[in-house]
């Protein structure tokens, strides 16, 4: 008998859960935000939580971990009632974390993400100072696809006094967060 949608689902988010294998961990976040990309899968994925599954997993030390969830909430937050609650739940800070990955991909998903999840209200944590510096930073990487996708999140997303200001702390600190690794 062939499993329903969300009976396998269901099963995706037992098995990562109660699984000891980091790999198999990994292989079952990577399923879910695969899945996360279908607007079929959305209230189903709300209903096994895993949105919360994807937040939680953004602190995990694994690098893949992180790379898939924040996948995952690149995927979902196209719907307006799941970025809702990836706001509600708090969920900026923790993306806006994942900038200082070394893996590229990681970087790529949070930047989209942090896009989607703009709106009125939560632009200002979206794009807060250390957001633009870091998109400031980015926009001169040597990686076409992560430089063209800060200067669109500059110009679209950011005020030209925002970058101002941003461009102005940068020459004035060292410090930040290190261009992601090729």
């Amino acid at each position: 008998m062939e499993l329903g949608r969300l009976e396998y689902l269901q099963a995706l988010v037992t098995e990562f859960q109660v699984t000891d294998s980091a790999e198999a961990k990994e292989q079952v976040l990577a399923n879910l935000a695969n899945f996360a990309y279908d607007p079929k899968n959305y209230e189903y994925l709300r209903q096994l939580q895993v949105p919360d599954l994807f937040l939680d997993a953004l602190t995990e030390d694994s690098e893949t971990l992180v790379e898939f969830a924040v996948g995952g909430l690149c995927n979902l937050c196209l719907d307006k009632t799941n970025k809702d609650y990836i706001l509600e739940a708090n969920g900026i800070e923790p993306i806006i974390n994942c900038l200082s990955s070394s893996n590229e991909e990681t970087v790529m998903s949070a930047v989209t993400t942090l896009m989607y999840l703009t709106t009125p209200q939560s632009r200002q944590q979206t794009t807060a100072l250390p957001v633009v510096e870091c998109m400031l930073r980015f926009s001169l990487s040597a990686s076409r696809r992560l430089s063209n996708l800060a200067t669109v999140f500059l110009e679209d997303y950011c005020t030209p006094l925002q970058v101002e200001e941003a461009r102005n702390l940068s020459k004035h600190t060292a410090v930040g967060i290190p261009l992601p690794k090729d």
